[in-house]
C-alpha cells in the first residue's frame, strides 16, 4: 500500500511541477521592449499544446517541449495597456502590459541605493509621487555558484507611486523619469543592484575563463559545503564577537545602565560632535563608547520634535532618549534619521544616549553631516560638548568573507534569468569596490560588456555607465589615487561601441561614498540614452582631452564635446597638475585661450605629464557649455624643447 502511495504523491507532485506557469518576470504590469520582437515563455508538460493571445487575438501557438515553451509576439509600436493570455492546462492572464522601452540598471550600492536616502535633499520629489507608467521589477539578491539560472525565485512589476517612492533606487528613478518627461513612452526598470560587489560577481563562467585568480574563487565556492562552512564560520566569529563585548561593557551591565536619565555622568570626558574618537597615536580603537548629552527643549519643541538625526557614525550605534531606546543602525554607511514615538521629549531636560559599536580599528561621528533634534523646518543642534566614556575594548573584529559578493554567483543567479528578456540598454553605476584593484578593471568590464550584449542575442544595446565620483578628503599637493585610476580604466572601456559614460566627478561628497545627489546624475545618463537609444542629436558628454602640445615651458590643451566652447568654474588652481622630468606634479597656472586650455608652472620649464581631476576628491574645474563636466585624465608626453 505504502508502494502505491508513493508512485501517487510522485505522479501528483510531477503534475504540480508540469503545470502552465510563467516566469517571475511576465506578469501583471509589465513593460515589454517596443519595435522589436519579444519572447513569451515559460513551463507547461512536455507535449502540450499552448496558445498565446494579444488583446484576445491569436498570436502563436506552440508545444511545449521538455517541459518548457517559447514563442514571439511580433513587433509593437509604444502602446498599452494590453492584455496576453497565455493558455495551455490552464489560462494565465497577465493584465495592464504596456510596450515602451525597458532598461536593465545594475551595479553595487549606489545604483541599489534609495530614495528615502535622498529625501532631505530633493523632497519635492517625493512628495505626491505618481508615475503609473514608470514601473519597476525588483530582482531578489538571490546569488547561485552552480550554473546559470532559468528564473528568478520571485518578483513582480509595479508602478511608482506614493506608497512606494522611498524604495524605489534613486539613480533608475531620475534616469526614468527624464525619459518619461521626454517622449512620455512606458519605462520599465529591472533593478538588478547588490551594494558592495565587485566587477568579478557580475562575470558569467565564460568571462572567468580569461581570469584565473576569479576562476579560482568561483570554483572554490561552487563547493556548497564549503559555501556553507563559510557562512557558518562567519557567523560564529562575529555570535562570539558581540557576544563578548555585550556581556564586558559596563555601560549596559552596571546596576544603573549608562542610558538611565539618573545617572551620573560628571566624571566623564568631554568630546565635541561631530570628531572622531581620540586615540593615541599609532593606536586604534575597538569595541564601545558611550556618549552623554542633555537637551533642553521648550513645550513647543518637545511637542513639534518628531526626528533625531545624527549624521554618519562608524561604525554602528544605538539611541537612546530619556531611557527609550529610539532606534539603531548596524554599520556605517546609513545616515542616522530616527522617528520618535508621541510624547517621549518633554519640557525642560532630555537625556540623549548613544551607544556606539566599533569593529575596525576606528570610530567617529563624520563631519559635516547634520545632527539635531526636531524637524527638518525647525530643529535644536547636537553639535558641539557631549559626555564619553568607554563601555569596553575588544580585540578588532575579522572582517566577513562575503559570499555573495564571490566571482560569478551574480551573473548566475541575477543577471542570467533575465537575458531572455528584451531591453533597451544597460545603465551601471559600479566600481567602488574594485578602486584598490584597477589594473584589471578596464578588461574585465569590457569584457562584461561584451557577454552581456552576446547573452542577451540584441547586438550593441547602449551600454550607459557613471564614472566614480569625487571621495574623500581632499589633499593640499597633487598625489596619486587609485580612484583616479579606477576612473581612468573607466574612461578606456568607452572604445567599445555604444557606450557612454556619465561623469560625477563634481556631485560625489568627501564624506560619504554615497551621495545624495542621484538625480543630476540620473538626469546626465538619461542624456547619454537619448543620444545612443533614441538616436537624437544631443550633447552628452563633456569635454574629453583630445590633443597636448608642448609650446616652450607651457602646454596648450585641446579637448573634444565642448559644444559651444569650454567654460572653467570655480578655478583655484587646484584642478590641473603638470610635471616635468623628475616626475613631480605641481599645481598649474590656468588659462582658457580659444577654447583650449594653456597650462604652466614657475618651475617646470619642459613639462612631459599632466593630469585633470586626478585625485580621491579632485577640484572639478572644465565644462562645456552644456554644464557636463570634463572627463579626469592622465596623459605623458615626450616634449620637444
Amino acid at each position: 500500500m505504502f508502494k502505491y502511495l508513493y508512485l501517487l504523491l510522485l505522479l501528483c507532485s510531477q503534475n504540480v511541477l508540469a503545470e502552465l506557469r510563467l516566469p517571475k518576470l511576465i506578469n501583471d504590469h509589465m513593460v515589454l521592449q517596443r519595435d522589436i520582437e519579444v519572447p513569451i515563455w515559460g513551463y507547461a508538460d512536455t507535449g502540450e499544446a499552448v496558445t498565446v493571445k494579444l488583446d484576445g487575438k491569436i498570436v502563436g501557438k506552440t508545444i511545449s517541449n521538455n517541459g518548457k515553451w517559447r514563442l514571439k509576439l511580433a513587433p509593437q509600436s509604444a502602446s498599452g495597456p494590453h492584455q496576453i493570455s497565455i493558455s495551455a492546462s490552464k489560462t494565465i492572464v497577465v493584465k495592464d502590459v504596456y510596450f515602451g522601452d525597458v532598461w536593465l540598471a545594475s551595479g553595487q550600492s549606489n545604483m541599489e541605493l534609495q530614495m528615502y536616502r535622498v529625501a532631505e535633499d530633493f523632497p519635492a520629489d517625493l512628495k505626491d509621487a505618481d508615475y503609473p507608467l514608470i514601473r519597476y521589477f525588483m530582482v531578489p539578491q538571490k546569488y547561485n555558484f552552480q550554473a546559470p539560472q532559468d528564473d528568478l525565485v520571485s518578483g513582480h512589476w509595479e508602478s511608482v507611486s506614493s506608497q512606494n517612492i522611498s524604495r524605489t533606487p534613486a539613480v533608475s528613478f531620475y534616469f526614468a523619469k527624464q525619459l518619461f518627461k521626454h517622449n512620455g513612452v512606458a519605462i520599465g526598470i529591472i533593478n538588478n543592484a547588490l551594494g558592495g560587489s565587485p566587477i568579478e560577481s557580475w562575470l558569467s563562467a565564460e568571462v572567468l575563463q580569461t581570469f584565473p585568480e576569479a576562476l579560482a574563487e568561483a570554483k572554490q565556492f561552487s563547493n556548497e559545503e564549503y559555501v556553507e562552512s563559510v557562512i557558518a564560520a562567519d557567523k560564529a566569529k562575529n555570535a562570539k564577537w558581540y557576544g563578548d563585548i555585550n556581556n564586558n561593557d559596563l555601560g549596559l551591565n552596571a546596576d544603573m545602565p549608562w542610558y538611565s536619565t539618573n545617572l551620573d555622568d560628571s566624571g566623564w570626558d568631554s568630546f565635541t560632535l561631530p570628531g572622531k574618537r581620540p586615540v593615541a597615536e599609532g593606536e586604534s580603537f575597538n569595541g564601545v563608547w558611550w556618549l552623554r548629552k542633555t537637551v533642553k527643549l521648550s513645550a513647543e519643541q518637545a511637542a513639534q520634535a518628531r526626528i533625531i538625526r545624527l549624521g554618519n557614525i562608524v561604525d554602528a550605534d544605538e539611541v537612546y532618549i530619556n531611557g527609550t531606546k529610539v532606534g539603531n543602525t548596524t554599520y556605517q554607511y546609513p545616515p542616522r534619521r530616527y522617528t520618535l514615538p508621541e510624547g517621549l521629549l518633554k519640557q525642560g531636560d532630555n537625556q540623549i544616549t548613544v551607544r556606539v559599536t566599533a569593529n575596525n580599528g576606528r570610530s567617529s561621528f563624520v563631519a559635516e553631516k547634520p545632527y539635531w533634534l526636531g524637524t527638518d523646518e525647525h530643529h535644536v543642534s547636537l553639535a558641539g560638548e557631549w559626555k564619553a566614556k568607554t563601555g569596553t575594548l575588544a580585540p578588532p573584529l575579522a572582517g566577513d568573507t562575503f559570499v555573495r559578493w564571490k566571482a560569478g554567483g551574480l551573473y548566475n543567479g541575477l543577471t542570467a534569468p533575465l537575458t531572455t528578456y528584451p531591453i533597451k540598454g544597460v545603465i551601471w553605476y559600479q566600481g567602488e569596490s574594485n578602486a584598490g584593484r584597477w589594473q584589471d578593471y578596464h578588461a574585465k568590464f569590457s569584457a562584461m560588456i561584451q557577454d552581456w550584449r552576446a547573452k542577451w542575442g540584441q547586438g550593441d544595446f547602449p551600454f550607459i555607465f557613471a564614472q566614480l565620483t569625487n571621495f574623500m578628503e581632499a589633499k593640499p599637493q597633487p598625489s596619486d589615487s587609485d580612484w583616479a585610476k579606477l576612473r581612468q580604466a573607466q574612461t578606456q572601456t568607452l572604445t567599445e561601441p555604444n557606450t557612454a559614460m556619465a561623469v560625477a566627478i563634481d556631485i560625489g561628497e568627501w564624506n560619504d561614498i554615497h551621495p545624495t545627489n542621484k538625480k543630476t546624475l540620473g538626469q546626465r545618463m538619461a542624456l547619454a540614452a537619448r543620444a545612443l537609444a533614441l538616436k537624437e542629436n544631443v550633447v552628452f558628454q563633456g569635454p574629453q582631452i583630445d590633443g597636448v602640445t608642448v609650446e616652450k615651458n607651457q602646454l596648450l590643451l585641446s579637448f573634444k564635446h565642448i559644444a559651444d566652447g569650454l567654460v572653467l568654474k570655480n578655478l583655484n588652481d587646484h584642478s590641473f597638475a603638470i610635471a616635468g622630468a623628475d616626475g613631480t606634479f605641481q599645481w598649474a597656472e590656468v588659462k582658457l585661450v580659444d577654447n583650449q586650455i594653456m597650462l604652466s608652472h614657475p618651475d617646470i620649464k619642459l613639462p612631459t605629464k599632466v593630469r585633470y581631476a586626478w585625485a580621491d576628491n579632485p577640484d572639478a574645474a572644465l565644462y562645456n557649455s552644456a554644464g557636463l563636466p570634463a572627463v579626469p585624465f592622465s596623459v605623458s608626453l615626450d616634449p620637444k624643447p
